[in-house]
């Protein structure tokens, strides 16, 4: 037996963020990053909505990119403290992805963090609080997922949790939240719900229910994501509901290695912080070369080609859609690999087994269309280092 979650209800278009008035609870905390939303009058919004809807509301601010155990703990007392009935959470994936993991501790203030790292192995929520997500970018898709990405910075590893009680119960998709993102945001957020919807509609829990929803995302951003780059807002609407689109695919369908392989890069170089979907999008073409040497992936891959007009047999089309990618990453200012990137080479030779060791066991492998050994993955990430195309 499958099973497809989505929010109950998905609110969208321009000043959708109006729903608010008409919420019913008495107390809500509004989770948010690092004040952009403040920044561009957002928030202010919302707090008079609230107002208007007689809910009393508390702010828990500066959720930093890629929020860590502590930053969710620390939230999670903030909602022992005032006992809110709603959770709300404006932003990027950060803040949201945080406030689902605050969720389940400010009403299992028992549990440890240690106790909900194996999938869909979490206790049973709204007890509490009901869950309301808004994005502010047009690439996670939390707002409809049963995902949320949180890092231990101790151990330099970026763990996915996900079970079906972390989707939230309302999404609004305001179109105006995502006229604020900056280029470079705009660029990698667009890659990551591509790689969402590319690797969910070849994951092995692909479905009749999520194919749909993946082709369709990706068509949205072939189409809409060079325009959305380059300051169209009409073409960042449609960024907007592709990505959403893209979310509800890979939150039922699940994802594999590309996504596998970003959690467990993201934190580990001491260079620094490489952002999520860059790597996705470095990572996306060898992922797809190294899957297509299973013929139910190249078949799948080829139908995602000929969807966005690419024409040819599966081999050629594969090979066609791997080029689309690349030349979309140097439309988008996208390295096309770690070196380039900037990883030093020492480093990556020094960390390359143990990573690919911790991607191999990473909760995106197990529905990525092909297996993959430690080893596999190692030459993999090897060629994403230098370059070189995926022959194994």
């Amino acid at each position: 037996m499958m099973r497809f979650t989505l929010p109950r209800d998905m609110y969208y278009g321009k000043g959708a963020l109006e729903h608010l008035k008409t919420l019913k609870g008495k107390k809500a905390i509004l989770v948010l990053g690092g004040g952009s939303m403040k920044k561009f009058g957002f928030v202010d919004k919302v707090l008079a909505y609230l107002k208007e809807a007689g809910i009393e509301t508390q702010l828990f601010e500066n959720v930093e990119p890629d929020p860590s155990v502590e930053t969710v703990m620390k939230g999670a007392q903030a909602m022992r403290d005032f006992e809110p009935d709603w959770i709300i959470a404006m932003g990027g994936g950060s803040p949201i992805d945080a406030a689902k993991a605050m969720w389940v501790f400010y009403e299992y203030p028992d549990t440890s963090f240690e106790a909900i790292l194996q999938p869909f192995s979490f206790p049973e929520l709204r007890q509490k609080a009901k869950f309301l997500a808004i994005p502010s970018t047009s690439g996670t898709a939390t707002e409809v997922t049963a995902f949320s990405v949180i890092t231990d910075y101790a151990k330099g590893i970026k763990y996915p949790l996900a079970d079906f009680n972390i989707t939230p119960d309302v999404a609004i998709v305001d179109p105006e939240l995502a006229e604020t993102m900056p280029q470079k945001l705009t660029a990698h957020t667009g890659m990551d719900a591509l790689t969402h919807a590319i690797e969910a509609y070849v994951s092995t829990m692909n479905s009749p229910f999520t194919d749909p929803l993946a082709l369709k995302a990706i068509s949205m951003v072939f189409e809409c994501l060079p325009d959305s780059y380059n300051g169209c807002m009409a073409a960042r609407e449609q960024m907007h509901y592709a990505q959403c689109l893209a979310g509800q695919a890979f939150s039922n369908a699940l994802l594999g290695i590309v996504h596998s392989m970003a959690h467990k890069t993201g934190a580990a170089f001491s260079t620094g912080h490489i952002p999520h979907g860059c790597a996705n999008a470095i990572y996306l073409p060898y992922v797809i070369q190294y899957n297509a040497k299973d013929q139910t992936a190249k078949e799948r891959y080829a139908a995602i080609a000929r969807s966005v007009g690419i024409t040819g047999s599966d081999s050629e089309c594969v090979v066609k859609l791997c080029q689309k990618i690349d030349e979309y990453n140097v439309k988008l200012n996208i390295p096309k690999t770690l070196k380039e990137f900037g990883i030093v080479e020492e480093e990556f030779k020094e960390k390359v087994a143990k990573i690919a060791e911790l991607a191999v066991g990473d909760a995106c492998t197990g529905s990525n269309p092909r297996a993959i050994t430690p080893a596999e993955m190692e030459k993999l990430l090897t060629c994403t280092y230098y370059g070189t195309t995926v022959e194994f």
